[in-house]
């Protein structure tokens, strides 16, 4: 054992001890009575029982007192300020994530910058770090024969630990949110935000969406905590228990870019971290979203379960018995991949969805649709005549690599012509665009001329000069209707 690990032992069973004086001790028997004092029969005091409330607030002060705890959670609520500030300045952006063209027009888009990457990398490793060596660490110090004299319940000792990891990480979610909000309203200012069809978000409901979409995220995170639990327990100190969480959102992320049928996608339990992407179009392609959340609930429910009764099996009599592979095997992995094939089937049956989802039909009315409204802006910005989008009438006609009826599926290789009409205008306006279309129904469009309609060329905005807003733009192809909405 190292002198930190020793030391650590050392201060782990100080604080177990200080946990126990809170609690009623057993009252000492009465000494034997002096010959001349009458007898007086002893009494013993009923042993007092450790809340889960107080468990749970010795296992918070135990998790915030590690210094690598600390360290996250300063760097959670500054990191995330000081990268949408420093990103506002420069003149590049990053325009291959969503929402990152507009950081220089809206304070709002850097918290969705932030989200993005948070839930690919952040959130993944934040929860290993918490959950999945919340129960390890007690078998690498070897310390459970304290909090089991102390607290008596093997029951009481997990739902403590459980839920002072969640409320960890809660600290470590909300310091990333409010982080990005205040370094990007500081830097670009509370102005409305684009949506992923085009249309213009007011402050107040950008506000309300972000918040919103973080709050979505906690979804596939719980579940992430609920497979380090799980791993933890399982696993004891094999640093695989720790490692678990990254590991299975790193399996998800080239699952998320494979052209995988919209049921098994919809099945994971982190789609929900891009899912979100669904309330900022109008309406809302809110099935996708909620199906997400409640599939990454349900992983939550369920992995937390099996490490519950994993632990509550343990032996603990035995010091060598901190998991094992088979174990974690048997009652962690089959168990998970049975839910994933329930989730795929249940999904598939009730959404009746079928391929990728993302056909012809679907991306010409969503590039259409997102068409109008920023030509509506780019009309503004230029001080032309107003045109409004029921009046443009505006149309799109797609083909993928050469097929011109029932094209489907992502790629690069789509080909858009888009339409409209001005009022009193005899001659029809057309656009050609280049789509990249990514699995899960994001797709970039290249303007590819006339230049003077989707060319890049500066427009004046309250923000400053931006590039010509029908130049390139984001947008999203929901993958679950199953016909163009009015």
């Amino acid at each position: 054992m190292t002198a930190h690990e020793t030391a650590a032992t050392a201060h782990e069973t100080a604080a177990t001890a200080a946990l126990a004086h809170e609690t009623p001790a057993t009252a000492p028997d009465t000494e034997a009575a002096a010959p001349d004092t009458p007898a007086v029969p002893a009494h013993r005091a009923v042993p007092g029982r450790v809340s889960v409330a107080r468990a749970y607030r010795f296992e918070v002060v135990k998790l915030v007192a590690q210094w690598r705890i600390r360290l996250l959670l300063l760097a959670c609520w500054t990191a995330p300020a000081l990268f949408v500030a420093g990103v506002g300045e420069q003149s590049t952006l990053p325009t291959d994530t969503l929402f990152g063209r507009w950081m220089h027009a809206t304070g709002w888009a850097g918290p969705l910058v932030t989200l993005g990457f948070a839930g690919s990398w952040a959130l993944p490793l934040l929860t290993s770090v918490v959950a999945g060596d919340v129960f390890a660490s007690e078998d690498r110090l070897g310390t459970w024969r304290h909090l089991l004299v102390v607290v008596r319940s093997p029951r009481r000792i997990f739902a403590a630990k459980a839920l002072a990891a969640l409320t960890v990480i809660l600290l470590l979610v909300a310091g990333l949110a409010a982080s990005a909000t205040a370094g990007g309203l500081l830097t670009a200012g509370n102005r409305p935000l684009t949506g992923l069809d085009g249309h213009l978000l007011a402050p107040g409901d950008a506000a309300g969406m972000v918040l919103l979409a973080w709050a979505c995220a906690l979804a596939p995170t719980l579940a992430l905590a609920g497979i380090g639990f799980l791993g933890s327990v399982a696993l004891g100190r094999s640093p695989m228990g720790l490692l678990l969480p990254a590991l299975v959102a790193l399996a998800m992320q080239p699952a998320q870019m494979l052209p995988l049928p919209a049921a098994v996608r919809l099945a994971l339990p982190g789609d929900a971290f891009i899912d979100w992407k669904g309330l900022f179009t109008g309406p809302a392609q809110l099935t996708p979203l909620l199906i997400g959340v409640a599939v990454s609930l349900l992983w939550a429910v369920t992995a937390t379960a099996l490490a519950c009764l994993l632990f509550l099996r343990r032996d603990f009599t035995n010091p060598t018995d901190d998991g094992s592979v088979r174990r974690a095997f048997t009652l962690g992995v089959l168990p998970l991949a049975g839910l994933l094939g329930a989730t795929v089937a249940v999904v598939a049956a009730t959404t009746g969805a079928t391929g990728s989802g993302i056909g012809q039909t679907k991306v010409e009315h969503a590039l259409a649709t997102e068409f109008a409204h920023l030509y509506r802006m780019q009309t503004r910005q230029l001080h032309r005549p107003p045109v409004t989008e029921a009046q443009s009438r505006t149309t799109a006609a797609c083909a993928k690599a050469g097929v011109q009826d029932g094209a489907e599926g992502p790629g690069n290789d789509w080909r858009c012509v888009v339409s409209w009409h001005l009022p009193g205008v005899r001659a029809t306006g057309s656009a050609v665009y280049q789509l990249d279309i990514t699995a899960d129904g994001r797709f970039v469009a290249d303007g590819d001329g006339p230049k003077e309609v989707n060319g890049y060329f500066l427009v004046r905005t309250p923000a400053g000069d931006a590039p010509n807003p029908l130049w390139q733009f984001d947008g999203t192809v929901e993958l679950l209707s199953t016909s163009p909405k009015g």
